[in-house]
């Protein structure tokens, strides 16, 4: 069995979190022999928290929370009011995670998500190195970890190569602030997987699982193997999430941002289901 704690994006199964779509997804989460739930906070506006720790804790689920910034919220504008606004959101979704019983609040904390039309500004950065110290401070008091996201240059102008990732969390200067790779993203940006999970080492705090075309594992063209390979060579332990969007699951808000315009998958369960083997696969491999 493997050592890491396995999880599910919350958007293989449905597209929002009414009280419905959440014993939805968690049920098929625990059905398919996953660990850890990752539910995305764009839709927390429907989220029944109290509820959905209820069903959370009675299936024996962990829960790991996500999310991005928008443009009239954004902690990297050097606009002060929307710098607060963007505070606000992710001191909100920070209590949200706490409250569901999460530890870890990842995702792009530190930008709107989406295409930016220039380059970050020095200002800007300052913004969110300040805002992100403050909720890294906290998080503390919760016992609550925050995870940087590296993404790709056409959903963030702050971060996209680990690199960038351990200056910015080298600035903000708080040890529950670790860095979190996606495959993904990695295929655009980084110059290959090893080199990029040895940088980050000891540091890296959370991982996605994702293909080129962010579809069925193993069907595009990414080196699965030289990923794990590097993970064993780290003695990475922790979380490993696999996350994938299709049309034919559409959330509210954040399938436009992610221009989920494709239907590379129909069947949730059948995916999670073969996400989970894929992954244990690799994991077990790296241990013959």
């Amino acid at each position: 069995m493997p050592i890491n704690s396995l999880g599910v994006h919350a958007l293989v199964f449905s597209g929002g979190t009414t009280p419905d779509e959440m014993t939805r997804i968690i049920d098929q989460t625990a059905a398919a022999g996953y660990d850890i739930l990752e539910l995305s906070l764009h839709d927390a506006a429907r989220l029944d928290v109290a509820d959905a720790r209820k069903k959370l804790d009675a299936a024996g689920l962990g829960i790991v929370c996500s999310r991005g910034l928008a443009f009239e919220a954004d902690v990297s504008s050097d606009d002060p009011e929307v710098v607060a606004r963007g505070a606000k959101l992710l001191q909100d979704s920070l209590q949200v995670t706490h409250d569901l019983g999460g530890t870890h609040f990842t995702g792009a904390l530190y930008s709107a998500l989406g295409k930016y039309g220039h380059a970050l500004t020095a200002a800007g950065r300052a913004n969110v190195v300040s805002t992100l110290k403050d909720l890294a401070v906290e998080a503390q008091g919760k016992g609550m970890t925050l995870g940087l996201e590296v993404c790709n240059r056409y959903e963030t102008n702050v971060i996209n190569t680990a690199a960038d990732a351990m200056r910015l969390a080298d600035d903000i200067g708080c040890d529950n602030v670790v860095i979190h790779l996606d495959t993904y993203h990695m295929n655009i940006e980084e110059d290959d997987f090893s080199r990029s999970v040895r940088l980050v080492g000891d540091r890296l705090g959370y991982v996605h699982i994702g293909e080129n075309h962010r579809g069925f594992l193993g069907s595009g063209h990414l080196d699965f193997t030289e990923f794990f390979h590097a993970l064993a060579d780290i003695a990475y332990a922790g979380p490993i999430t696999f996350e994938s969007f299709s049309s034919a699951v559409v959330s509210p808000t954040l399938s436009n941002d992610l221009a989920i315009w494709r239907d590379l998958w129909n069947d949730g369960p059948a995916l999670a289901r073969h996400a989970r083997a894929f992954m244990t696969n690799h994991l077990e491999a790296q241990r013959v």
